[in-house]
């Protein structure tokens, strides 16, 4: 077995260590035309959040619950019994709900920022990210994938990527968020060693001592010993060698078709998918309300939930914050384990 520490399975009731304080989550609000503030103002009020975390919302100022007292940026925050406290970040006057507006995505930067900032100082144990709309992002001048790629810019951070979680089943990706042919011609053996270590380094930062971890093949049956591709006897098993000779327990490549099941039922700490929807797809299918992300090779902890951000519901009372819940009772339970591993 991998050696998995008690917190790196979910969903489960957060226990609490004896005399051991609530630690505080910076939460964002991610895009306020989603479904980002519907969701986090829900999710802070669910009992099972309050007995994990507390928590530093940062949102525009005008989404503040009366109930939640606003807290200046700078200031300590505070040791007494607070469940929640609010961080304002800058935000236009108003935006229409369920469209792609470039206020909202600098919206969404600031509070991002800020969460950053936070994280980075240690003032939190971890930051939590509400969904952000690409689209708006960029409307608003700043042109990346999503909040992977600009929390890794702003950590000067030079190995870091995203780990898909949807309970046993932990899945890294090799490429984000690009066209599939640019993502297929991206995939070299250099590349695949080095996210390999990559997920080494990120399972045990998050309590896995030694973990064992699957490589999925690009061809159906992985190659089929190159009668479906060449691609896996080139490229990958070359690869999976030289992780091995490096130390780490890699398996693979294996095929794509089965080998996400077999790490969702134990058989892996750890999968390398070598584009999204090769790891997408499963992970939502098996956790559909629960699954989550947690971006590794970061100087902090930060969890997301796995979805984004619905502009076709915003507003209509019907997105459900489950997602978002055990991101924040997730990273609550890892910010322990993550520490003794930073």
């Amino acid at each position: 077995m991998g050696g998995c520490a008690a917190t790196c399975e979910y969903p489960a009731r957060f226990v609490k260590h004896a005399h051991e304080p609530r630690p505080w989550i910076a939460l964002t609000l991610g895009d306020p035309a989603g479904i980002g503030p519907e969701v986090c103002l829900r999710a802070i009020d669910d009992p099972r959040v309050r007995e994990a975390a507390r928590v530093a919302l940062i949102g525009p100022p005008s989404l503040r619950p009366a109930a939640v007292e606003r807290q200046p940026q700078d200031a300590p925050l505070p040791e007494g019994r607070a469940d929640s406290v609010w961080i304002d970040c800058e935000s236009a006057a108003s935006w229409e709900l369920g469209r792609v507006q470039p206020e909202c995505g600098r919206a969404a930067l600031s509070a991002l920022r800020i969460g950053h900032e936070l994280a980075l100082a240690k003032r939190v144990a971890a930051l939590v990210t509400a969904p952000v709309s690409k689209a708006a992002l960029h409307a608003a001048g700043e042109r990346v994938e999503g909040q992977t790629e600009l929390l890794g810019r702003w950590c000067n951070a030079h190995e870091f990527e995203m780990l898909a979680v949807a309970r046993k089943l932990r899945v890294l990706l090799l490429t984000r968020h690009m066209p599939l042919a640019q993502a297929l011609g991206s995939i070299t053996q250099s590349g695949v060693v080095a996210h390999l270590e990559l997920l080494a380094r990120g399972l045990q930062s998050l309590g896995i001592a030694r973990p064992r971890i699957a490589l999925a093949g690009l061809n159906p049956h992985a190659g089929e010993g190159g009668l479906l591709g060449m691609d896996e006897r080139e490229k990958l098993e070359p690869a999976a060698a030289a992780a091995r000779a490096r130390g780490l327990d890699v398996h693979g490549p294996l095929s794509p078709d089965t080998v996400f099941l077999a790490a969702s039922r134990g058989a892996y700490d750890g999968v390398l998918a070598l584009y999204h929807d090769q790891a997408f797809i499963p992970v939502k299918l098996h956790a559909p309300d629960d699954g989550l992300t947690v971006i590794v090779g970061l100087p902090y902890l930060r969890v997301s939930p796995a979805h984004g951000t619905a502009f076709d519901i915003a507003g209509k009372g019907v997105a459900r914050a489950d997602n978002l819940i055990a991101a924040l009772v997730q990273a609550a339970a890892w910010s322990r384990t993550f520490r003794a591993h930073a």
